[in-house]
């Protein structure tokens, strides 16, 4: 292993969760483009795949050996139905992204009408004690978490 390319997230809508990373996060959109092409199918297993991609990356994040950190994916064709996206399933990811103040970008968001599973706690043990963490959803459930790391 060389690095990490980027994280990925299958979406039921692509312009509404560009919108939520870009708008609401503050990711950069890097690239849109559609992909229907035999490399894409055989790539994602699927004969008759058609996918909208977006890829996004954290402002001011070195870059490593891609352009972006997160792709969003929708799968036009074969289209899924939500899955449970509850945290304690197998399989189930989250993306925790670090903030200034985990206080402050709680009541923001909270404001614009994101659903978050908890205030910010304050972490009691650990590496990272003395800092704070939220988790909270996108548009699809997927699980993201806020983390204020601690004075150091």
């Amino acid at each position: 292993m060389r690095g990490v390319w980027h994280f990925s997230f299958t979406v039921a809508d692509l312009d509404r969760s560009v919108a939520f990373y870009r708008d609401l996060l503050g990711f950069t959109l890097v690239h849109r483009q559609d992909q229907d092409n035999d490399y894409t199918r055989r790539l994602v297993g699927y004969p008759d795949a058609v996918l909208r991609i977006a890829q996004l990356a954290v402002p001011g994040q070195p870059r490593g050996v891609s352009t972006h950190d997160l792709e969003l994916v929708e799968y036009v064709v074969p289209r899924g139905e939500a899955r449970d996206p509850s945290r304690h399933l197998p399989g189930a990811a989250h993306l925790a992204l670090t903030v200034e103040d985990a206080r402050a970008e709680h009541a923001r968001l909270t404001a614009a009408g994101v659903r978050f599973v908890s205030p910010p706690n304050e972490i009691t043990a650990g590496i990272n004690a003395g800092g704070f963490a939220c988790y909270f959803l996108d548009p699809d459930e997927i699980t993201l978490e806020l983390v204020q790391p601690p004075s150091r």
